[in-house]
C-alpha cells in the first residue's frame, strides 16, 4: 500500500470529509511520534503497540571475499513492538 492508498483508507476509517484532512491527521501523528522518539520518550498505545528509541551498539566485521574490515558507530534507532490487540487482529485476518 502506498501513501495515497493509505490516505484514502484513513479518510474512510476516520470519517474525514477530504483527503487533505486525512493526510493532515497522518502527518500530525507521524510528526508527534518522531518528536517524542527524538526526545527519547516511549509511546504506548494500548491494544496497538509501543514505539521507543533504543541504542543500537556499533559493530565491526570483515567485508565478505576481502580482507577489509569495517566498524559502525553506536546510534539511536526507532523500534515498534506490536500490542496483543494488533497481533490478534492480524492473525484473525488470515
Amino acid at each position: 500500500m502506498n501513501k495515497a492508498q493509505f490516505v484514502e483508507l484513513v479518510q474512510k476509517s476516520g470519517d474525514y470529509k477530504t483527503k487533505a484532512e486525512a493526510e493532515n491527521a497522518i502527518k500530525a501523528f507521524t510528526d508527534a511520534v518522531t518528536t517524542a522518539l527524538v526526545a527519547k520518550n516511549d509511546i504506548s498505545l494500548v491494544g496497538f503497540g509501543s514505539f521507543s528509541a533504543a541504542l543500537q551498539k556499533g559493530k565491526s566485521g570483515t567485508v565478505p571475499g576481502t580482507t577489509k574490515t569495517y566498524t559502525t558507530k553506536d546510534k539511536m534507532v526507532p523500534k515498534f513492538k506490536a500490542g496483543k490487540g494488533l497481533k490478534d487482529r492480524v492473525a484473525a485476518g488470515k
